[in-house]
């Protein structure tokens, strides 16, 4: 039995327990799964390193995944291969800010090869970016959650296996929308 996501595009919902609850539930038509969000809860202005989810609405962007780890994951979003070099600049006064870079970079920029598990699959939420505000947070992914399933700095993770759930269902047409 398939997940019924509509016509038109697939819409992932996050409820929050609270706007200070750590975890909450995301939903894609009648998949629903646990998540784990930012640390401070979830705001409706987000601010660089305040560790809250964004509350609002937002296009998935692309995903990333480690070929040499997990086999290609199936979703209709643009995909690509991480490499070692591969990062993302959270730096707000450099031009790249909220963008996606390879290392060696000047600025600051989360690395998105990680010995951890976190990134095998990482999907971008396109929090901040179109457009662009300094400060306004960066690096907003759904990717797969710590042991325990335990708060982030403002994404919203899931378990691995619900992960491999999730992907199928989405399209580059998809949305997610985060409710406080």
């Amino acid at each position: 039995m398939g997940v019924h996501t509509g016509k038109d595009r697939a819409q992932l919902i996050v409820r929050s327990l609270s706007r200070r609850s750590q975890t909450g539930w995301l939903t894609i038509g009648s998949l629903r799964v646990a998540c784990a969000l930012g640390r401070s809860g979830s705001v409706v202005r987000k601010r660089e390193g305040d560790g809250a989810t964004p509350i609002g609405q937002f296009q998935l962007r692309s995903a990333f995944y480690r070929a040499d780890r997990i086999v290609r994951p199936g979703t209709g979003l643009p995909l690509k291969r991480l490499g070692p070099n591969d990062g993302w600049c959270d730096a707000p006064s450099d031009r790249s800010y909220n963008r996606f870079v390879r290392h060696p970079f000047p600025a600051s920029a989360e690395q998105l090869w990680r010995t951890d598990h976190l990134y095998d699959v990482l999907v971008v939420i396109g929090h901040n970016d179109l457009p662009r505000r300094r400060a306004g947070g960066s690096a907003i992914f759904m990717h797969i959650a710590r042991d325990g399933m335990k708060p982030t700095e403002g994404c919203v993770t899931l378990r691995a296996s619900d992960m491999r759930k999730v992907l199928p269902h989405v399209r580059a047409s998809s949305r997610i929308r985060i409710c406080g």
